[in-house]
This record gives C-alpha cells, structure tokens and sequence, in this order.
C-alpha cells in the first residue's frame, strides 16, 4: 500500500517532494523520486512484502519503469508461470512481478493478476506508458491532462498543489445528492478519476492519451449449480481469498463487527492462520448503535486476540481535522470517523487488516433490498395512476405516509425507484441534474431481476465511489493496508452468477453467506438486527457539534453554494436543531462541505 505520483515533465525535486509529503500517511517507511526520460516518478512505500530496500520505488526491470500502489495478491502464482518462461527475479516482491508480466503479456498482463491496485509502467525503449486502476476501484487514481501535461496521482491534493483551479459547481450538485463524488468527476475542474477496470495509455510523442475498458460487470450468466454445491464452491473461493490475503511480512489483523461479513472473514482467517489473529472493533455507550459485545462474542468462539475500543464524541469529533485532510474531497458517509479511530487502535498491533467490505453489495445484504421487494408491486402499477396516488391527499386517505411508498408511487420506473436509494434526486439543489448518471447505466441491461439491478449499481457506483473511498483514506491516514476477500473479483463474478434465492430468500439476507458461517459460529449469535457501521450523529449535531455547524453553516455560506436550495436548507437546520426533526443526512452533508472549503481554501463563489 503505496503513494504514486506521475509528471510528464521533470517538475524537479523540490515540487515532488512537497508533493508527495502532502500525503505521506500513505507510504512513511520510504520516498522515491526519479527523473526519467524527462518525466518524474515518485513514490512513498508502506512496506508491507519484502521489506528490503531493494524493494523500493520506483523500481526498474530490463528497462521497465514502475511506481505501484497496491497488493497483487497471485503474484507468486504469476511469478511462477513467468519463471517457465525464463525470467529470473532479484527481489520477492509482487512489484517486480508486475513488471515482468508486462514485459511478457503487454496490456493483456491484466487478465492474469488478481489484487487491488493503481500503478503507472514505463517502457524506455518503446517510449510507451501504460497505467491502469483495479476491476472494483480498491485503489484510487487521479489525473490531470491539460496543455500538454500528464499527471497521475493516488490522491487530489499534490496534483492541486502548483495549480490554479476551479470547483467543479457540476461536481457540487452531485456532491448534494449523492454524498460523495462518483467518478469520473473531482470536486475541481481538469482532474478525473480514472473510472475501476480501465487502463490508460499516453502517447508521449503525439501527446494524446487513450483510456480503455478492460473489465466490468456483464450480462448475468446464472450457473446450474444447486444449493448446495453452490455454498460449497463459494466456501473454497473465499477461504483461498482470505488466504491470499494474509500474505504479508508485517503484522496483520482483521476488524471484525456484529456483523456477517467481517464474522465471517476473521472465521476463514482464523482457521487458516498460522498463528492465533488479532481481531479489532468499535463500539459506542448507546446500544442502539453498539455492535461491540456481538463482536467480542465472535471473537471468543473463534479464538483470536480481540481488542474493542468505545468511540466517544469527543473521540469520533477528535478525528474531524484529520478526516478533512486525508479526504481530499467532499465525502458525508459519517461512518468515515468511526473508520479512522478503527485503523488508528489497529495500527498499535498491526499494519495489515482483513475487512468484510463488499458483502452487502453482493450478497444483497443493505436494508434496501427487503423495501425493493415490499414495494415491487407498487411500480408496476401504470405510473399515471402511481403519479395520481403520489399526490398527498391521497396518501393520507389511504394511510401511507411512508418515504419508501412515496418512492415507489413517484418513481417512473423500477429503475428510477433503484436510483433513488443512491441519489436524492435533487432534494437540496434548486435545479436537480442527473446527467452525471449517464456513466452507470449498465445496470439496466445486465440483469432483468430488480435485486440484481440494485445490486449491480450498488457495487458500480456505491461501492467504488463510497466504501473503497472510506476505507482507503481511514486505512492510509493511520498506514494501515486495508485487504476484503469479498472484493476479489472471483468472489463478485461467482455471486451474480448465482439465483438470487441463494443470497435472498423470504427475507433473509445473504442466505449463502449465514449458512457457511453457521460452520463456525452458532446461529443464534450471529443472528442479531443489522445496525451497521453507523454513528449517534443525529444528537451529536444537535449537543457536541451544535455550535460548530450553525457557524460553518451561516448564512453567507449557504447563500454561495452552486445550486444549494439555501431557503429549504435553512428550515431543515432549524427543524433539526430546534423542532426534533431528523434531517442528520443533509445537514451533515452540507457541513462537510462546508469544512471541505476551508481545509482547501477554496473560493465559494
């Protein structure tokens, strides 16, 4: 787990440096920086696999150039195919892998590495670059390419450092109803994040850059496989993706929660551990939000060294200074503090961490799934009836006064219902845009089953954008190296192919994935209400934050935002503030805003 920071110009030493200290939470064991063929490589290394030095970055292989962020988790599988073909190796490190297979397989190396990575390839004799970002978009990749210069960088802020740019005010509005960023917009204008499963090629005599798919979400292929058979297969996949993620010359842990996924990744690791794990969790004095006892139960029954830290307020708003630095965009999820208090108790053990991300998106694991079935029937009532019975003197005769009804009355399609989970579709902007989502409408076409829809653009736009953006930054400001088995693509590919009954039946979520933990945690304790990794923030605004964002949010700020419905805003605030009202999500998500413009010193106008 690295920083990489790419230049098609010789910037010089001094820039890079500053550049890349910036953000050297990211890699503090070590700093490269190397002019070549007129253009700077830099790189800061956590050290993770083969700590020597020679192991460093940027490294060189028979004249192959590379800086890498990331983990190939095969790479002694892909080392060993390339060692039959004749290539030796001076280090056991997966970067120098990387470098051979590229040698070998060019562009098509892609097809043979399994990890999470973003990395940039430099062939002097071929005077070609080739960079490329992971299927799912574990690892961030930002870049800049205007008036004849490249970069490349695994976070927004050194590419800003020598620049003059203005917000994206497209990039806001987004911002507004999403709660983040989506790719392939940044907060500011001329930088972009290359989009997971692509690759990009610079033409360094023409100038040009080309940027290419090579992986993605296709049509659904359902296997005939029964139950059991299935819930076999996907035991073996994710025991082999939890072991080849516990490949490491560091210390290394697993956080582990109330929930499903992370019981059952620390289970797996548990169990094919060498040695006795170290397992991590938070919890909170308010037991409405507080998963720790479930998780120290769970660490009892498999066995591992388990430490529990309770988040107070002060603990959790200690971290807002830091979470504003290290984010480098707009980001609302508040579980991001949580996040960050995990990796910073984490990292006084260990300096690798299992996670269960990415069971929920493929396993149908999220709260939105049960409303998508309950509330089906209602979208496909003809939508000018719907359209009718959305109007609220009808909502009241019939009793309805729920938000999810109301969706679904509103909604013009099941589509359109999906996309409402993900965005608020306008709800604080005074003029809704939706163009943005042209760029993940695959899931129309991949699947015909509304749960599958969801869960498609769930694991394209959430997952990415939200969840692999939390948990790179939270991990990397503490450097700790954050690895989920679910991510591996096998592991997601495998899922879809299955009925959606074996992940979802009658109401039970992640059906396949309970039966399989059933094997090493009883039932009865794992079967607790999801509470997810969530904060007591709807008090925390109205107590500890209080003062702090009636200020931020003042007046003169709200009336500068691009796009923000001021006036609506205002009277949510006060209703939350002064009335008992919940609207936690969007005054949180105009506060962070609002500490985003001053850690960055941006103009509002």
């Amino acid at each position: 787990m690295c920083g990489i920071y790419f230049n098609s110009s010789a910037i010089g030493k001094k820039l890079t440096e500053k550049k890349l200290k910036s953000i050297q939470y990211r890699g503090p064991d070590h700093m490269g920086i190397e002019n070549i063929d007129g253009m700077t490589f830099g790189h800061l290394r956590l050290s993770i696999l083969d700590l020597d030095s020679r192991s460093n970055q940027p490294m060189e292989y028979y004249g192959f150039h590379i800086i890498f962020n990331g983990e190939i988790y095969n790479y002694l599988d892909v080392r060993e195919k390339l060692r039959k073909k004749g290539y030796d190796f001076r280090t056991e490190s997966d970067t120098e892998v990387l470098l051979a297979s590229y040698k070998e397989w060019g562009n098509d190396m892609l097809q043979y590495i399994n990890g999470m990575f973003a990395f940039v390839i430099y062939d002097t004799e071929n005077k070609k670059l080739f960079a490329a970002r992971d299927r799912l978009g574990v690892k961030p990749f930002y870049y800049y390419f205007k008036n004849g210069v490249l970069e490349i960088c695994s976070q927004l802020k050194p590419i800003l450092l020598d620049k003059k740019t203005a917000v994206n005010k497209t990039a806001i509005s987004i911002f507004l109803d999403c709660r983040y960023v989506p790719s392939p917009y940044t907060i500011v204008e001329d930088v972009f994040k290359l989009p997971p499963g692509n690759f990009l090629e610079y033409n360094i005599d023409e100038n040009k850059i080309k940027i290419t798919e090579y992986w993605n979400l296709k049509k659904v292929e359902k296997k005939k496989i029964s139950y059991e058979e299935a819930k076999s297969k996907l035991h073996d996949l994710l025991t082999d993706a939890v072991k080849i993620r516990l490949q490491s010359d560091v210390p290394i842990g697993s956080f582990l929660s109330g929930g499903i996924d992370s019981a059952l990744v620390s289970s797996i690791a548990a169990k094919v551990s060498n040695n006795k794990i170290n397992t991590f969790s938070i919890g909170f004095d308010d037991q409405n939000f507080n998963e720790s006892d479930i998780a120290e139960r769970y660490a009892s029954i498999i066995g591992s060294n388990h430490k529990t830290t309770i988040c107070q307020p002060k603990d959790a708003l200690g971290q807002l200074d830091k979470f504003a630095r290290v984010y480098d965009e707009p980001f609302a999820d508040s579980s991001a503090l949580p996040s960050l208090l995990l990796n910073k108790n984490a990292k006084e053990v260990v300096t690798v961490a299992l996670s269960g991300d990415g069971g929920d998106e493929s396993f149908l694991g999220y709260y939105h799934f049960p409303s998508l079935v309950k509330h089906k029937h209602i979208i496909d009532i003809p939508y000018f009836i719907r359209k009718v019975l959305a109007k609220p003197f009808f909502l009241n005769l019939i009793g309805q006064n729920n938000f999810r009804v109301k969706k679904a009355l509103s909604s013009r399609s099941r589509n359109d219902f999906i996309e409402n989970i993900f965005s608020a579709k306008g709800f604080l902007l005074k003029e809704k845009r939706q163009g943005w989502m042209k760029h993940y409408q695959g899931y129309k076409i991949w699947s015909r089953s509304i749960l599958q829809k969801a869960a498609d653009l769930n694991i394209k736009l959430w997952l990415e954008n939200d969840s692999n953006v939390k948990v790179d930054r939270a991990s990397m400001a503490y450097s700790v190296e954050v690895r989920s088995p679910f991510l591996d693509y096998r592991v997601v590919e495998f899922a879809r192919s299955l009925p959606v009954s074996y992940r979802y039946m009658k109401g039970r979520q992640k059906r396949i994935l309970r039966d399989i933990l059933s094997e090493y945690i009883p039932e009865h304790v794992f079967n607790q209400p999801k509470r997810g990794f969530n904060i007591p923030l709807e008090n925390w605004l109205r107590k500890d934050l209080r003062d702090e964002v009636l200020s931020s949010l003042n007046n003169e700020f709200l009336e500068k935002v691009p796009n923000l419905d001021s006036e609506k805003f205002k009277k949510l605030l006060d209703e939350h503030m002064n009335k008992g009202k919940n609207h936690t999500v969007s005054i949180w998500t105009v506060y962070v805003l609002s500490r985003w413009y001053k850690e960055f010193q941006f103009s509002i106008e």
